[in-house]
């Protein structure tokens, strides 16, 4: 049996994955399974502690490894486990010799269970040229970036993360050329804190010139997509980049958290409501059909229901379609957990609100794009994606392929042709 990773979290996580899987099974691993946990929330980790007994239920004789965000800050934790076999730091776990130990290692007693490293340590980052990646599969994700130098008082990742630190542009060009040859039509550029791109490499390149060496060498990439960026550190390559290639999706997702200055300042982010605004409004001058998603924390110690307010009505004033919501989650050893706390009936209950209105702005986007013509990629035989993120039911198109589709209407959450 070879190795099972399961993966909790964001689209870096995804992509490491395929790295684990890659190096475990190359380590000679087998019947072997891997826990990439996410740290996030309090409610991420209790997922990767009730995976990993309910999968040692399920099968009693294979390893279990834990790594990811959690694994780095909560080793002791997971090493307490009996289920455990070993928990692999979050950047040892992109190393073989990490899992040639791992493999020799099983049978320990707690403490020596954990093999993680000081993630602060880390200055550098290697490419992961990956070619485990199924051919053909629509859309795959490139790592560029991991770490992080800012430290919202809310967010334990730069603890399981580490300093930002960047792959070279030329190692990145490199990976998209050979994914496009394989044949994916969708390359979708992920790290933890995109826009800090490029900071620790000699002449400190940013996202932008990233974005348009890549729209350039690789001519035969049909689409580029970024995933989630802090608007603030937006640079104008990249604001040129999604004005004047139609390659580049017309979709970003924004890190605004909260849309109430004191919030925000008490978050220690680095942009205000009215730069949020100001951001959107400027891009939608670029691209008119440009649609944005963002993620927003509701119930942050100190938030009032006037504060809440001014995030409910950031939906409406940024134009925001796609919203992910997160209820305040206490992350121990952050400066926010030492704040006045809301209450956690408050937190559901402002959490739901904000899901509503997230919901309502997606339904209106949903009926403004009936009569449209969009390029769609076919992700599998039941469903694709438009250029703007949304899915859209399909028959009958080659899963892999980007299509010319009218929108006809619409099925609950999903396009219909």
């Amino acid at each position: 049996m070879t190795v099972d990773i399961v993966t909790f979290g964001c689209r870096l996580n995804a992509f490491e994955a395929e790295v684990i899987r890659r190096e475990a099974e190359g380590a000679g691993l087998s019947d072997t399974i891997v826990i990439n946990s996410c740290a996030v929330t309090n409610e991420a980790v209790a997922q990767a502690r009730q995976s990993i007994r309910k999968l040692k239920r399920e099968r009693p004789a294979a390893r279990i490894v834990v790594t990811g965000c959690a694994a780095q800050t909560q080793a002791a934790m997971f090493a307490d486990m009996a289920e455990v076999d070993r928990v692999v730091g979050n950047d040892d776990k992109m190393h073989g010799e990490a899992w040639r130990e791992a493999r020799d290692a099983f049978g320990l007693g707690a403490s020596e269970k954990i093999a993680v490293s000081d993630i602060m340590s880390v200055r550098e980052m290697a490419p992961h040229l990956i070619d485990g990646f199924a051919s053909g599969l629509p859309r795959v994700f490139v790592q560029v970036q991991n770490g992080c130098d800012h430290r919202c008082t809310f967010c334990i990742i730069p603890y399981g993360r580490g300093n930002s630190r960047s792959v070279p542009m030329g190692a990145v060009v490199d990976q998209v050329r050979a994914l496009v040859e394989r044949g994916h039509a969708e390359i979708v550029l992920t790290g933890v804190d995109l826009t800090s791109y490029g900071a620790d490499l000699p002449g400190a390149p940013r996202l932008g010139m990233l974005t348009k060496q890549i729209l350039r060498h690789v001519p035969e990439l049909k689409r580029l997509r970024i995933s989630s960026i802090d608007s603030i550190e937006a640079d104008s390559d990249l604001l040129d980049a999604i004005a004047d290639d139609a390659r580049l999706m017309p979709h970003l997702h924004l890190s605004l958290q909260s849309g109430d200055d004191m919030v925000l300042k008490r978050m220690k982010r680095r942009h205000s409501r009215g730069d949020a605004i100001r951001f959107c409004d400027q891009v939608r001058r670029l691209r008119p059909d440009i649609v944005f998603g963002a993620d927003i924390i509701a119930g942050f110690p100190t938030e009032t229901e006037e504060m809440f307010a001014r995030s409910l009505d950031l939906v409406e004033e940024c134009g925001l379609t796609f919203l992910h919501v997160f209820p305040y989650s206490t992350r121990p050893g952050t400066p926010a957990a030492r704040m006045p706390q809301v209450a956690g009936p408050a937190i559901k209950q402002r959490a739901k609100r904000l899901r509503a209105v997230g919901e309502a702005a997606l339904r209106l986007r949903l009926q403004a794009e009936i009569g449209a013509m969009r390029e769609v990629l076919i992700e599998s035989e039941g469903q694709g994606r438009t250029e703007h993120y949304l899915p859209v039911a399909i028959a009958g198109e080659r899963v892999g392929s980007v299509v010319s589709l009218r929108i006809a209407g619409r099925d609950g959450e999903r396009l219909t042709t």
